[in-house]
């Protein structure tokens, strides 16, 4: 009782936040590395480590001036080998961990917009059967990786979108980068991932948004050429097989943490006036079966729409 009453006595609040702080920064620090392949450096440091302690222990003392030696070396090193987490880190503390959408909150009503567009061309290029990769900038700068490929600065829409991926054209290989709600660049070269997760059931497009967004806070939509599955990536997690509202809500709420409570909140369908344009698309490919087939007369067979329908279509459904 009386080692423990000293010992208690010893305890201050000084003794309690210098604790509570080392925590927390440690904690910070393994979930910094946490899925990289620094894991493994920390491992082979720490038993680097070890033997050092062994050595000075049986005094070793070839080894211990070998590993001596080494070390003023191995800082320099691991300065190189951590370079990524490094930045990865400082970039955190810049933008103040969570609390950095407060010094530069993005507007609802674009985070809202972007969203919808994105969405919109995604679920039009997985039904087509076309990939796609596009990457939306948060607190992050992109303008690196922007100048990787061909600078649009073009507003964006779902139209430019799907035109961008299509193929045989020049940008469809690389990335999108968005930027507010202005679409940066196309054909842009992203990182390749440094995460210890297996990586063969990835195709290329998913590797490249696991290693966007180890080093940065964008959020990648994937949408895979061979299945035509979306997937929405966000510091190295990766969502599959969403649908367009879903994939719509989950980009504005990232885009725009309040816009969860809004906009997307409420699932209840909107009343629609006319037909929309995928309902229009659907009568004409319809249209194009029956009179492949002969089975059905001209008056019964759904008349496709012109560009005029498809115009009055919009309007009505928005």
């Amino acid at each position: 009782m009386p080692l423990i009453q000293s010992a208690l006595d010893q305890v201050s609040p000084n003794v309690v936040a210098d604790i509570a702080i080392t925590a927390l920064l440690i904690y910070w620090l393994f979930s910094l590395i946490r899925g990289t392949r620094a894991v493994r450096l920390v491992v082979g440091v720490c038993l680097l480590l070890l033997v050092y302690g062994a050595a000075v222990t049986f005094d070793l003392r070839l080894l211990t001036l070998i590993l001596q030696t080494s070390a003023y070396v191995g800082l320099f090193a691991l300065v190189v080998v951590f370079q990524p987490e490094l930045r990865r880190a400082l970039d955190r503390i810049g933008r103040l961990g969570s609390l950095g959408w407060l010094i530069s909150p993005a507007e609802q009503s674009i985070a809202v917009h972007v969203a919808t567009e994105v969405a919109s061309a995604a679920e039009r290029l997985s039904r087509e059967g076309h990939g796609a990769l596009i990457v939306m900038e948060r607190e992050t700068g992109l303008q690196e990786i922007a100048e990787n490929g061909v600078m649009l600065h073009a507003d964006i829409s779902a139209d430019l979108l799907v035109t961008l991926f299509s193929p045989k054209t020049p940008l469809h290989d690389g990335a999108v980068v968005i930027r507010g709600d202005k679409i940066l660049a196309a054909g842009a070269l992203l990182p390749s991932a440094e995460t210890t997760i297996p990586l063969e059931r990835f195709g290329t497009r998913h590797k490249a948004a696991l290693g966007m967004t180890e080093q940065t806070d964008a959020v990648v939509v994937v949408v895979s050429e061979e299945s035509g599955q979306i997937s929405l990536v966000e510091r190295a997690r990766i969502v599959r097989n969403l649908d367009e509202p879903r994939l719509a809500r989950d980009i504005a709420h990232l885009l725009h943490p309040q816009t969860a409570s809004g906009v997307f909140q409420d699932r209840t369908p909107p009343r629609r006036v006319g037909p929309t344009v995928r309902e229009l698309a659907r009568r004409a490919r319809l249209g194009g079966l029956n009179r492949l087939g002969g089975r059905a007369g001209r008056a019964d067979r759904p008349r496709a729409a012109a560009p005029s329908d498809e115009i009055e279509g919009q309007e009505k459904a928005s």
